[in-house]
């Protein structure tokens, strides 16, 4: 969860800078992706699939 809170955290700082550069639309998808990670909704399987991934290339 520590790695949905920190991207959500990377995806607010990218739409202040998106926004500054007139770029709203782009602020706003950023923001809207920062709310669905912080949400809960979304499920971090970064772990499982590394892990299967090693297995599948495992000696």
């Amino acid at each position: 969860m520590d790695r949905l809170k920190s991207q959500a955290a990377k995806n607010r700082e990218a739409a202040k800078v998106l926004r500054r550069r007139g770029k709203d639309t782009a602020a706003k998808e950023m923001e809207t992706r920062a709310d669905e990670l912080e949400s809960g909704r979304v499920t971090d399987c970064t772990d499982a699939v590394s892990s299967l991934i090693s297995w599948a290339f495992r000696p």
